[in-house]
């Protein structure tokens, strides 16, 4: 990996910026075929993938910006964009969708003023549709993560949607 040097200790930052990320780059950069991981793993610690940390992938694996890019937006587990400090995954699945998805998620743009894939002004939520939760007796059915870890709800309404949601407003 070619380092540029300057004199405004550019480089240093940059390292202590990716100090995270070392470790998995030292097991995989190398490794053919493991870039999926490496952006799986990148995502798990920064949250999402930005262009400095394809850029600093692409430094250490040798594999173009371009190619990363082209990976990261092929895959719908990837995300470009920083997400809010809740990320609200709202089950599509048929099951989910045959009890009432749709109006959940009418009821949840609503009532945090954004549309799937977007993250309130204030930072705090994100909305993604999923495809399924696994949780189909519970339909309809969103989970929220965070970093203190996943909450699953299920039977939702209108009403209990809204209720959930002010709750976790209310705690963060």
């Amino acid at each position: 990996m070619s380092e540029k040097v300057c004199n405004c200790n550019c480089t240093q930052n940059r390292k202590e910026q990716f100090i995270e990320l070392q470790p998995v780059l030292d097991k995989y950069a190398k490794v053919p075929g493991s870039l999926i991981t490496i952006l799986q793993k990148a995502q798990d610690i920064y949250g999402y993938l930005s262009v400095d940390t394809i850029n600093y992938i692409s430094e250490a694996t040798g594999i173009k910006p371009a190619k990363i890019y082209g990976v990261a937006t092929f895959y719908a587990q990837f995300r470009l964009q920083p997400i809010g400090k809740y990320l609200v995954m709202l089950c599509q699945g048929t099951a989910c969708h045959v009890n009432g998805s749709e109006m959940i998620e009418e009821a949840v743009c609503e009532h945090l003023n954004i549309k799937d894939g977007e993250t309130t002004e204030d930072g705090l939520f994100t909305l993604n549709n999923v495809a399924c939760l696994g949780c189909c007796s519970l339909a309809p059915v969103m989970m929220v993560k965070s970093a203190d870890g996943d909450e699953t709800y299920g039977n939702l309404t209108k009403e209990k949607v809204k209720q959930i949601l002010d709750e976790i407003r209310e705690r963060a």
